[in-house]
């Protein structure tokens, strides 16, 4: 049955059952990061830089290794050394280890050198007090443009891999480059062309909970973990190479999660738990405080970009061309190259070219933040093309249109795309009543489009039925969105059975094949895939039971509606036999019924969305508000499309936030000046207006129904959108983020001026 044709046979896929973690979480029963406990259990603390560059000279630990209440201190000299430092190569490990614990330099504001491990957290917190490190304090550098400078300090030598050009500062250790045609001849057709400067400041994710553990590891190098995570083999992969134990001697389990948006998605304090346990034989609890979560654990990259874009009258854009300067901390990782990839995707361009330079800074290592790097690009791409409209007159919404990227296209960055769902979205957009909503006096209206790639990655599934006809799927892909109830609707589905009928479960590194991060808008199709095929898997062995009481070949049998079903010569031959009847003899027939399934799916299906918002600005304080959001996004199929539009707000609320209010602000000792939420702004309720969402369903041709990821895209427009809306109500244009007061005002005076 062809995909487009499912949508009316469905019968659980669709629909919008209760989720099954709801009572938990409301009435705390949910067990986060923090809540695990163990008898005799430590409590751990880390020792931080103070300053954004700094030798190490010395750590004398004597004093708090004194105190009755510490059992155990750990320096670098605790982990794996002999790590080595490959510049592009695939191995990550030295750059984990060297950001979870300095080695011989302090390389940023926050920067781990010790930690403890003590009775009390009070104890813990007087014994790193009681740690005297003694620095010299180096130059430091936290601009990306700076850093790129022929006078920037050099943060680290021989960091640049073999795709740097000679010429660059050593600070510039990853180069992207790709496009296709000729720009300059594209610019020479055009009849407008604009070129402009863009910057964006980095963000955090402002996940609600902060980084937690609780580590127990013996001197036999066996351990157990348990910890706040998206992606708990990866927790145990890097933690095992850092204190050089067997990988399957470390068992992990992902607690619930209060929030991680990416952030979550490396390790921080898991390792240095670890090491504390083993050098106390106890298990130590290692929690961050907010100040910790934004000085040491990952943000944003912040950017600096040129886009030139050349245009007809007409609205065809002719060629375009981008340069995107990404910092991505003290360590190589910056998504330059998806910054690049991401900033053309949504247009079908004959001439376009695109560049990309993850630079180093003296800041913490960047993490990802919902399709890391797409939404700077989009704010500089967006704005251009908003300009462009204006000054032709031309329908923003009409321009992007007749330049949009369909099937078949060559993307920007090289693959011909397969079905997508750009155009959709951008009718549904322009037959939206918001669009063609008249606006107040000092109001602006802003559209953007957006783009993410999504991911499969590595997925393991199984599903077990139980003996009254009810099933059980382990999943190894923590629940950061909804997965639990999506994995439920799928198999059920499959299976014929009721949802509720079916548990999801979260299982552990011991109990499950690896697993990739939940991230990359992979969990709802990779894992939903393979729930699928585990449960096809389950359906052949129900058939084959079937098939075995009936007396008939296997392939005569076919499943309808939670039934076993003759077919062929014979059908009708026999009743429909229902699954309970079949799993309640199982034990007598052939003995447990289970379906397993494990592959890397290759066919995630990018993913597009365009937004409209409305805004006002107050001239005399430079305030601003967003009024509207509309947000509409292609997701393939919606699962339980109340989960789907829940990712569609909560990316056009961060989305806000990082467009208005939000960003890193590091004064000139390189230090982090507002690392609490009282200085580092999020929205709040009163912050943000009702958002609209419309879900579009254009079929992903790689899942088996049509499911594409919805966790990123929907962070790709905002900024853009916000900044078009803002820019419209204000009269001039706004290049930089987040749009302050301050800086709205600066542009009103220099327009004026």
């Amino acid at each position: 049955m062809a995909l487009d044709d499912q949508k009316s046979t469905l019968k659980f896929v669709g629909t919008r059952p209760e989720r099954p973690d709801g009572l938990d979480k409301v009435t705390g029963r949910a067990r986060f990061g923090a809540d695990t406990t163990a008898p005799g259990m430590l409590f751990g603390a880390i020792v931080r830089s103070p300053h954004a560059h700094a030798r190490i000279v010395k750590i004398d630990v004597s004093k708090a290794e004194a105190m009755e209440e510490v059992k155990a201190v750990v320096t670098r000299a605790d982990f794996v050394n002999d790590l080595e430092y490959t510049p592009g190569g695939a191995d990550e490990f030295w750059n984990v280890m060297e950001n979870v614990m300095a080695g011989d330099t302090a390389l940023y504001d926050g920067h781990a050198i010790a930690a403890v491990a003590a009775t009390s957290a009070l104890a813990a917190r007087d014994a790193v007090k009681a740690i005297e490190v003694e620095y010299e304090v180096l130059p430091h550098v936290t601009d990306v443009d700076k850093a790129m400078a022929s006078d920037a300090p050099v943060i680290r030598e021989g960091a640049a891999d073999h795709s740097v050009p000679d010429g660059l500062h050593p600070n510039v250790v990853r180069y992207h480059e790709s496009g296709h045609g000729d720009v300059e001849a594209g610019f020479a057709e055009a009849d407008l062309v604009i070129e402009d400067h863009f910057t964006t400041e980095a963000t955090h994710q402002g996940y609600i909970e902060p980084h937690a553990c609780l580590a127990s590891l013996g001197m036999d190098g066996k351990g157990e973990l348990w910890c706040c995570t998206q992606g708990h083999w990866y927790v145990q992969k890097y933690c095992a190479a850092l204190l050089g134990i067997d990988t399957s001697q470390l068992r992990v389990t992902a607690s619930e999660i209060g929030g991680g948006f990416g952030g979550k998605t490396t390790v921080f304090i898991e390792p240095v738990a670890l090491a504390l346990s083993r050098k106390a034989n106890r298990p130590v609890k290692l929690v961050m405080n907010r100040s910790e979560v934004f000085r040491a654990t990952g943000p944003t990259a912040s950017a600096s970009m040129d886009i030139k874009i050349g245009m007809k009258k007409d609205g065809t854009i002719t060629a375009a061309e981008g340069t995107f300067r990404l910092q991505g901390g003290a360590f190589p990782g910056a998504p330059c190259e998806f910054t690049a990839m991401c900033a053309f995707a949504p247009y079908a361009l004959t001439n376009v070219r695109q560049v990309g330079y993850d630079v180093i800074t003296n800041r913490p290592k960047q993490a990802a933040y919902r399709a890391p790097g797409s939404p700077m690009a989009a704010f500089a791409v967006e704005s251009v093309i908003d300009e462009l409209c204006n000054q032709l007159g031309l329908d923003p919404v009409d321009v992007r249109l007749k330049n949009a990227s369909r099937e078949g296209t060559k993307a920007s960055y090289g693959p011909r795309f397969d079905r997508i769902g750009l155009v959709e979205t951008l009718e549904a957009a322009k037959a939206h009543p918001h669009y063609s909503a008249p606006l107040e006096k000092g109001q602006g209206r802003g559209i953007s489009c957006g783009f993410w790639f999504n991911h499969g990655g590595e997925t393991s599934v199984s599903l077990a039925l139980s003996e009254d006809g009810t099933a059980q799927i382990s999943v190894g892909t923590p629940d950061i969105g909804g997965s639990r109830s999506s994995m439920a609707l799928m198999a059920a589905e499959v299976l014929g059975i009721a949802y509720e009928n079916i548990r999801v479960t979260i299982a552990d590194t011991a109990t499950l094949g690896y697993n990739d991060v939940s991230h990359g808008s992979r969990v709802t199709y990779a894992s939903g895939l393979a729930t699928i095929k585990a449960a096809e898997d389950a359906v052949q062995k129900l058939c084959k039971r079937a098939a075995q009481k009936w007396g008939i070949p296997e392939d005569a049998v076919k499943w309808e509606d939670g039934h076993a079903v003759p077919s062929g010569p014979n059908a009708g031959d026999f009743d429909p036999l229902p699954l309970r009847e079949i799993t309640a003899t199982m034990g007598s027939t052939g003995g447990p019924i289970s379906g397993h399934f494990e592959a890397t799916p290759e066919g995630a299906g990018v993913s597009f969305a365009t937004h409209i918002v409305d805004s006002e600005v107050d001239p005399e304080t430079g305030k601003t508000a967003v009024t509207r959001y509309t947000v509409i996004q292609d997701a393939g199929k919606a699962v339980h499309p109340t989960y789907v539009e829940g990712q569609f707000q909560g990316g056009a609320a961060q989305g806000i936030g990082w467009a208005l209010n939000e960003e890193y602000i590091y004064g000139d000792d390189g230090r982090l000046q507002n690392a609490v939420f009282l200085d580092y702004r999020i929205p709040v309720a009163s912050d943000l207006p009702m958002i609209d969402t419309v879900i579009v369903e254009v079929p992903n041709p790689g899942h088996p129904f049509g499911v594409r990821g919805v966790g990123e895209t929907s962070i790709c427009p905002p900024l853009a959108a916000i900044a078009n809306a803002v820019s419209a109500a204000a009269g001039v244009r706004m290049r930089s983020l987040p749009m302050s007061p301050p800086k709205i005002l600066d542009a009103l005076d220099q327009a004026d001026g």
